[in-house]
């Protein structure tokens, strides 16, 4: 890929590249990693435009965080817009994820300032409640965001899966500069359950994690033994049994399309993403560079209004087979 720079969008105050780089697989979830070729990826990636990057407190846990941490000691700070999370409960002995929510004040504080000192800057660009929390009222929750952002700790706040009245309660007290979720083809959910209808009309901006379907629609994993035994992706519903190959039948039209058009089939569905409005960032993942160069290859993709009808047709809204997490995980959704 060449050297131009990538476009810009508007998330609330920042300005990012139009695709960013989701970190999580560096670190957690995505079988094997690699720190040394992990930085290489985030330093390839903004050497080709890009510069925002998304990580959470709970990838690791903490792991994450600190490997980013290690490479903006690398990096020019003020060229880069980082991304951050709370809202689980961590055990500080053992360093694992309690599957409790918590976005207490005395947690989401918390985590501010721990975040901070494990990525070693002054501010957080982007704060993001992770998953909405039943117990503490919304509008707590972004009270006290927004005295973090009067304290300078963070610059913007954002929520992650939640839902249409979360948004606006949330929004009403102080600015969402965005709503994360995961969308892709496979993963069209916001487009019929209010949100993109909610966070467009607050001028909201909108961040698709997994916007490759967890890699399913890049057309590199043929079977499931394509995965590491300890990917989490193999306890995911759409990676189990017949869906598997369901899916595997739909990732195969993206494929088609792809070489039909003289693009990878990372390109084309992220290519489908950005098209589907100007306010949406999506974050694909990788932990190697080819993938990265390819991913961002994406942002030169145009596609026709035929291109896009086709893609519908052949991929339409609710085509994937299976729920898109375990029971447990689909739980905390869209509240």
């Amino acid at each position: 890929m060449s050297s131009t720079k990538l476009p810009t969008r508007k998330l609330g105050p920042l300005t990012v590249s139009s695709i960013g780089l989701g970190c999580m697989g560096m670190s957690y979830a995505y079988g094997p990693t690699d720190e040394a070729e992990s930085l290489r990826v985030l330093h390839r990636y903004i050497e080709l435009g890009g510069n925002f990057l998304d990580t959470a407190e709970i990838y690791g846990p903490y792991e994450n965080e600190k490997l980013l941490g290690r490479f903006l000691k690398q990096a020019n700070r003020d060229e880069i817009v980082v991304a951050t999370k709370f809202g689980f409960r961590i055990d500080p002995v053992s360093k694992t994820r309690v599957d409790d929510l918590d976005s207490s004040p005395e947690n989401i504080r918390k985590v501010a300032d721990e975040s901070l000192q494990r990525l070693g800057i002054d501010v957080i660009d982007l704060f993001y409640q992770h998953r909405v929390d039943p117990q503490i009222p919304i509008q707590e929750v972004a009270g006290i965001l927004g005295e973090l952002v009067k304290a300078g700790k963070i610059r913007a706040i954002g929520l992650s899966e939640a839902g249409p009245q979360t948004i606006r309660a949330a929004h009403a007290i102080y600015p969402v500069a965005a709503v994360q979720s995961e969308y892709s083809l496979w993963s069209r959910d916001p487009e019929q359950n209010g949100v993109f209808a909610t966070i467009r009309e607050l001028g909201i901006g909108f961040v698709p994690y997994s916007p490759l379907g967890r890699g399913f629609l890049t057309g590199t994993i043929q079977k499931p033994t394509d995965l590491d035994a300890s990917d989490w992706r193999l306890t995911n519903p759409r990676f189990q049994g017949e869906a598997f190959y369901k899916n595997m039948a739909l990732a195969r039209h993206i494929s088609a399309l792809a070489a039909t058009k003289g693009v990878t089939p990372a390109q084309l569905a992220l290519a489908w993403v950005l098209a589907q409005g100007n306010d949406i960032v999506p974050i694909p993942g990788t932990k190697r560079v080819k993938y990265l160069e390819d991913n961002l290859g994406a942002a030169n993709v145009v596609l026709s209004k035929a291109e896009l009808a086709e893609i519908d047709r052949l991929f339409p809204p609710g085509a994937a087979e299976g729920e898109r997490y375990p029971e447990p995980m689909m739980a905390i959704l869209n509240r």
